[in-house]
């Protein structure tokens, strides 16, 4: 079950990104009000002299909480997330020793002077 909220919260999170990428690029700097001020025309758009960008930056406030949510979700859903077939290495069966060869240990090199 929790693999399927893990795909649904996946997929929310990836349309919130790119929602974010999209109201990110369709805001204009504060360099640009510089030019309305000279007659650029901003009054003729959609939303108005500034209600385009209080609309527009609330909204990328609130999908930006959103990200941020979904990110931790998404990170809570991962680590407590069990995949069928594959358990601890340390619940696993321990292995046989290797065996013990006769021959003696290799001896250290003695140190070079420099």
């Amino acid at each position: 079950m929790s693999g399927l909220w893990f795909s649904v919260v996946l997929t929310i999170h990836v349309i919130i990104a790119v929602a974010l990428i999209v109201l990110v690029l369709l805001q204009r700097g504060k360099g640009a009000d510089a030019g309305a001020a000279f007659g650029g025309g901003s009054s003729a758009s959609l939303f108005g002299a500034s209600g385009g960008a209080n609309f527009l930056s609330r909204t990328t406030a609130v999908l930006a909480t959103l990200f941020f949510l979904t990110s931790l979700t998404l990170t809570y859903l991962a680590s407590h997330r069990r995949v069928e077939g594959q358990g601890s290495i340390m619940q696993s069966a321990p292995a046989e020793p290797a065996p013990q060869s006769s021959a003696p240990a290799p001896s250290q090199a003695p140190a070079v002077p420099q």
